[in-house]
């Protein structure tokens, strides 16, 4: 991946937005998907019929050979699970991270829910990642460098309990998926680059109730916690332009996100 940052005109950023909106349905396809008795599969073929049906492209397919248009990770699994058999049980927590691209533009968001009957500890840990998120993206109306934001995000995880998943961080997207620059989920020493107008970024949380170390399964590609935790992991795309910050997967710009930290999105 470049180090440079690529920054982008607001046509371009209406562009990513049309594509976020693509991913928000599927996202939205998914989680009616996932019930008890489901399988991971279901809940990928949910959301690859909105993709197909938007004439958009999936951004997951393929990526470095990831074999589906869907990451759903299941409990312990956090991030990068790949669909297939497993059936879901009565109080899992499933994440559910994809992607689309329109005329070359991409959009990636993620989400985390409680199948069925929710444990208070999951309900916590899952409430704790997504105001982690909002409270990153909320940071950034503001922000002169990134780490305010990986700030605000670290901020919710020590007042919840929880810990941010080490070594996984959000990212810059545009014409690829990811893109520089790195946004951290916790304070880290050293120069963070400015914040500035023609950013896109993917603020993208993930948190563990252990002690946020992981490894990768034999497939290459699922990360679970190293001491069996479960995690979540929410996830939005957001454009900065010079008149303020616009979710762009999600339908409302992130109105209804935004509203508690007193942040108003303005659409590029």
């Amino acid at each position: 991946m470049s180090s440079r940052i690529e920054y982008k005109t607001r046509e371009q950023m209406r562009v990513m937005a049309r594509a976020g909106l693509v991913v928000e349905k599927a996202l939205a396809a998914a989680k009616s998907a996932a019930v008890v008795g489901a399988t991971t599969g279901d809940i990928n073929d949910a959301a690859a019929a909105v993709i197909s049906a938007e004439g958009a492209t999936s951004n997951f397919l393929g990526y470095h050979g990831f074999p589906a248009v869907a990451c759903v990770s299941i409990n312990d699994e956090i991030v990068h699970g790949i669909p297939g058999d497993r059936v879901l049980q009565d109080g899992d927590v499933v994440s559910i991270d994809c992607g689309a691209i329109v005329e070359g533009w991409h959009g990636d968001s993620a989400l985390s829910f409680i199948v069925g009957t929710a444990g208070d500890a999951d309900a916590r840990l899952v409430e704790a990642t997504r105001r982690s998120m909002w409270a990153g993206i909320a940071a950034l109306a503001s922000a002169s460098r990134l780490d305010e934001v990986s700030a605000a995000i670290e901020d919710v995880a020590d007042a919840a309990g929880v810990y941010p998943l080490e070594g996984y961080v959000g990212h810059g997207i545009g014409t690829a998926m990811h893109q520089a620059p790195d946004v951290q989920n916790y304070r880290t020493r050293g120069r963070h680059p400015r914040v500035k107008a023609g950013m896109c970024l993917a603020i993208e949380p993930m948190f563990v109730r252990g002690t946020g170390d992981s490894r990768v399964l034999e497939d290459d590609w699922t990360v679970v916690s190293a001491d069996g935790s479960r995690g979540a992991h929410w996830e939005h795309s957001v454009a900065i332009h010079d008149d303020g910050i616009w979710v762009l997967t999600a339908s409302d710009g992130g109105r209804a996100g935004l509203a508690s930290h007193g942040v108003t999105p303005v659409a590029p």
